[in-house]
């Protein structure tokens, strides 16, 4: 496969997963640029990785890690928020993601990757583990511990997740 015909492919799909790690489509659209710009430079070795697939989302988690160490990236947020819709508002369904959205963008950021690789991109625990670069009992541990987060924060969450063990 070539460069060329991975970014058709798997662009808009990469694309998506670093709207949800970063919250923001504008910096999504700088972190996947910066991370394709990057794989093309390494594209024949990545290409003889086992799974390049899971090496480019590796590059783009790295990427995203990157950006929040940077002491420059910090931003400040509200104490809370001025507008809320009334019940029964048409846009109510979209506040209410809107909401959920906000929560996991407060959850630390390997949660948050877990819950956007498990949940978005219906990966396994041992595909997670392979891109984060942790164990699989680590992955298990940052989603339950994100899931407990989100019940805490936001109570009137089902308590459970669809596709989840009870």
């Amino acid at each position: 496969m070539t460069f060329e015909e991975y970014v058709l492919a798997r662009g808009p799909a990469l694309m998506r997963l670093a709207c949800l790690l970063t919250g923001d489509d504008h910096r999504a659209e700088d972190l996947v640029q910066d991370v394709l710009a990057g794989a093309f430079a390494r594209w024949p070795r990545i290409m003889r990785a086992e799974r390049p697939d899971a090496y480019v989302r590796r590059m783009l988690f790295n990427a995203n890690a990157s950006w929040w160490r940077r002491r420059s990236s910090r931003e400040v947020s509200v104490s809370r928020v001025v507008d809320r819709p009334a019940s029964g508002d048409l846009g109510t369904d979209a506040v209410e993601r809107d909401a959920m959205r906000r929560l996991i963008m407060r959850l630390p950021q390997r949660q948050r990757a877990v819950l956007v690789l498990r949940y978005y991109e219906d990966l396994d625990d041992a595909a997670i583990a392979e891109i984060l670069d942790c164990s699989q009992a680590t992955v298990r541990t940052h989603a339950m511990r994100a899931l407990a987060t989100l019940r805490e924060r936001h109570p009137a969450a089902p308590l459970t997740v669809p596709g989840s063990p009870t």
